[in-house]
């Protein structure tokens, strides 16, 4: 029973995010609000959504080590699973100059993040992400969105702007995007409890530690939005919306799901935690000679290479996070 408790639970998340996103994004439009804008935002905060939910319910219940264990997980789902599986499928190469931008911002954004929980090294203290860490992370996030805004304002003739512009039919009844909204809401809230709580049960019954569910099985389930869109993006020859939605999703978790998370009470960084942001770090910044330099080509070599070295990783912190 946990178990199919702790499935639905992802389940409601998903479908919240989505209801979220959709009645969000409608409502801008009636407001006005440009479609870019409104990708660049509502919709880049609506595919964090699940691991914002996550995470504030896993803080104020205490159970920090799933809201940390589901921020590092999905990143190195993002880069390992999500962007290697869609370059297995097919070459991913880029064409817009945003992305390019965007990548080096990843790469700060988690040597920051590295940087923070080195306490026992720098401080000699245990490692924990605390509330001035994370004012650090929230004003990186605000020069990130400064930037994007800029770069989408300036950058009229960027290939990724096609992208951005392509609307989906709209739902033109207020009420029922508004409805939308509620339901979303209401979807995260219920799923993120069930998640937490069956999460926890689940860890107990299985002998492992709840670091590695929140790793695994919660981030993988939260990042399904991203896995989806970025391989229907690379089957459609749309590099850049591919790795922008992995580059923008990892920022999003480490620069404001994160910090949000830590403000509400200090996370203290599980065992295993600062090498699951190691190994993100190394990921981000495999990425920059692959898509900076040459062709800026992702073979299907690379994915490989990618996928291996998740799995690889994930093998690892299971054996590793077994409780004796």
């Amino acid at each position: 029973m946990p178990f199919l408790f702790f499935i639905l639970g992802i389940a409601l998340l998903l479908i919240g995010g989505y209801l979220l996103v959709r009645g969000a994004s409608e409502i801008a439009e009636d407001f006005g609000v440009s479609p870019l804008v409104i990708g660049m935002t509502v919709v880049a905060f609506g595919t964090s959504a699940p691991e914002l939910v996550i995470n504030i319910i896993g803080v104020l219940s205490e159970e920090s080590d799933i809201a940390f264990g589901n921020i590092t997980g999905s990143n190195l789902a993002n880069l390992g699973l999500v962007l290697g599986a869609a370059a297995l499928l097919t070459p991913i190469q880029l064409q817009g100059q945003l992305i390019r931008r965007e990548l080096p911002l990843l790469l700060l954004a988690t040597c920051v993040l590295m940087v923070i929980v080195s306490d026992p090294l720098l401080r000699g203290t245990a490692p924990v992400l605390d509330r001035s860490d994370s004012i650090i992370l929230l004003l990186l996030f605000g020069i990130f969105v400064y930037i994007t805004v800029h770069d989408f304002a300036m950058l009229e003739e960027d290939p990724i702007l096609s992208v951005a512009h392509r609307n989906p039919d709209r739902i033109s009844e207020f009420i029922k995007n508004w409805s939308f909204v509620g339901g979303g809401v209401v979807f995260l809230l219920l799923g993120g409890q069930l998640t937490i709580t069956n999460g926890v049960e689940l860890a107990e019954r299985l002998g492992v530690s709840d670091v590695v569910i929140g790793m695994i099985m919660v981030a993988v389930g939260t990042s399904l939005p991203e896995f989806v869109t970025s391989t229907i993006a690379a089957i459609r020859k749309e590099a850049d919306l591919c790795v922008g939605n992995v580059v923008g999703s990892n920022i999003f978790n480490s620069m404001l799901v994160l910090p949000v998370s830590a403000l509400i009470s200090p996370i203290p960084v599980p065992s295993g935690g600062v090498t699951d942001i190691f190994v993100s770090l190394l990921l981000a910044a495999l990425l920059i000679p692959i898509f900076i330099r040459g062709k800026s080509m992702m073979s299907r070599m690379t994915g490989l290479s990618f996928l291996v070295i998740y799995i690889a990783y994930m093998g690892f912190r299971v054996s590793s996070g077994v409780i004796a």
